[in-house]
């Protein structure tokens, strides 16, 4: 963030200075909500929590050397203090927040980041990207990072940080010397995104794509896509810089050219992109090849990551460095090398024996299962011996309403038809049991499909009955905590990353 004094924070949040006795200290940041993670100079949110007040951790914060507080109550050591926030107000209402406390905090914290953002990047070019979709932003969040690095200094989210709370806190990361500020948006509902893109106003924007993940908290895509929209709607004009990268392959996401004033840039397969992919080829370790074809020129192009649908986030993220001044050669070479950087995503390990484990249980809706079910089975053939055998582990998707029953039957039916040896599937109620169901329906199966109660049970057959050179996908939605099956099964022997082999 750019340094500020209490004074100047107070006015930008609204709030009243509390146990200060000079509010011309300057403050430089960053922010922090966690009491055990202040660095001295930065200031401390005091946030209610389903366990905890931040309220209460305050004095142990600044003790810590925080010097500042944001909170919703005088806390007895240096504070800004700002008013609750009426719950008919609140847009993005916290949970565990009955009295609107925690949304002041959030709504303060908005306004700082904004008051920063703008400031830096009137003053020192800042260039923010933001980056939307039903899947896929995370990802392609690391990949844009990972191609704008060879041009400057860049700060992005960890993991996918990417609400109220971690959208404005990750924007305060940046200061004078970041060049690039990428963030994911994300929503629970129409204005979500609205609300985060004036909180850090970016100046490229990135649709990914318009899927089914949160259907049943929006009710149809077509509202998705209204809320996607939102991000490029939020872009300057053509004239001020303003960029929209929009998926061309996704009519959803095409459609969404008519709703900014800003340069649009289509990406995808098609031989309408102005960044387009050719002659897309995949191995056995489900890492996709291609060649990337643009106005600046081609090159070849082989990922490092896993999944043919990593081929669209590449190309959002050539389109967003290419905008950014990078040549194409650059974004090749970026490309090429870049490997995941957030946890439980395509993280792909293999044991000393031979057996891997793809973890990709940090989150799941019917596209991302999807994808991840035909990397599976792409990674388990092989061009010099017989087949892996392989096994999907999968638990509920959620988040998806009235679809929910059918959108599970349908992932159970396509692990049946890629033909996928084993599936484990570990029962939380009637969606994991449609899933179960619909595989035995599609393959007349017997004990090919598992449905188990839960995940020590999954563990359990998993120990006993992988054998070397299998390859296990494990994958739900997070909070199925699915992880705990990939860390289990790898634990139970000497293992190595992929690439240390």
């Amino acid at each position: 963030m750019i340094p500020l004094t209490m004074g100047r924070i107070a006015e930008i949040v609204g709030g009243t200075l509390h146990d200060v006795s000079d509010p011309t200290v300057v403050v430089p940041g960053p922010v922090e909500f966690d009491s055990r993670k202040v660095t001295p100079g930065s200031i401390f949110l005091a946030l209610p929590g389903a366990k905890a007040d931040g309220h209460d951790h305050a004095a142990d914060a600044v003790a810590a050397g925080a010097a500042l507080v944001l909170a919703a109550r005088p806390v007895g050591v240096p504070a800004v203090v700002v008013h609750p926030v009426p719950h008919d107000s609140r847009a993005m209402a916290l949970e565990n927040d009955p009295d609107g406390s925690g949304s002041a905090v959030l709504t303060a914290l908005g306004a700082l980041a904004r008051a920063s953002v703008l400031e830096l990047t009137a003053e020192h070019g800042l260039t923010v990207v933001g980056v939307t979709g039903s899947s896929g932003k995370t990802s392609t969040k690391d990949l844009i990072s990972a191609v704008l690095e060879p041009l400057g200094s860049v700060v992005a989210p960890p993991g996918s940080f990417n609400n109220e709370l971690g959208h404005p806190w990750t924007a305060l990361r940046a200061d004078a010397d970041t060049d690039f500020l990428c963030l994911e948006l994300s929503a629970r509902g129409i204005g979500h995104i609205a609300e985060l893109a004036e909180l850090a106003p970016p100046r490229i924007g990135v649709v990914l794509n318009v899927g089914t993940a949160h259907l049943g908290e929006f009710g149809s895509r077509a509202a998705i896509a209204l809320a996607k929209g939102e991000l490029v709607e939020a872009l300057p004009s053509a004239a001020d810089g303003g960029v929209a990268i929009l998926n061309i392959d996704d009519r959803l996401v095409a459609e969404m050219a008519t709703r900014t004033t800003a340069s649009v840039v289509m990406v995808g397969r098609s031989a309408d992109a102005d960044v387009r992919a050719v002659d897309v080829q995949v191995d056995t370790d489900a890492r996709a090849s291609f060649t990337l074809e643009c106005a600046a020129g081609t090159a070849a192009i082989t990922l490092a990551v896993h999944g043919e649908h990593q081929v669209g986030n590449a190309l959002a993220a050539a389109a967003v460095a290419l905008e950014c001044g990078a040549t194409v050669a650059q974004v090749a070479d970026a490309l090429s090398t870049a490997a995941p950087t957030s946890i439980r995503r395509m993280d792909v390990r293999t044991r000393a024996d031979g057996v891997t484990v793809v973890n990709d249980s940090y989150n799941a809706n019917p596209d991302s299962m999807r994808a991840a079910l035909k990397a599976l089975v792409s990674m388990s053939r092989r061009d010099d011996g017989p087949k892996r055998r392989s096994w999907a582990v999968l638990g509920e998707m959620g988040e998806l309403g009235a679809d929910s029953v059918v959108e599970h039957d349908a992932i159970g039916r396509l692990a049946v038809r890629l033909d996928v040896d084993r599936l484990i599937i570990v029962d939380s109620g009637r969606p994991t049991r449609a899933l179960h169901q619909g595989a035995v329906m599609e393959g007349s199966w017997g004990e090919e499909s598992m449905l188990v109660p839960d995940r020590e049970s999954a563990i359990a057959v998993l120990l006993d009955e992988v054998r070397p050179g299998d390859i296990v996908l494990v994958k739900a939605s997070q909070s199925g905590a699915m992880w705990t099956v990939a860390d289990a099964v790898l634990a139970e022997s000497s293992v190595f990353a992929e690439g240390e082999q």
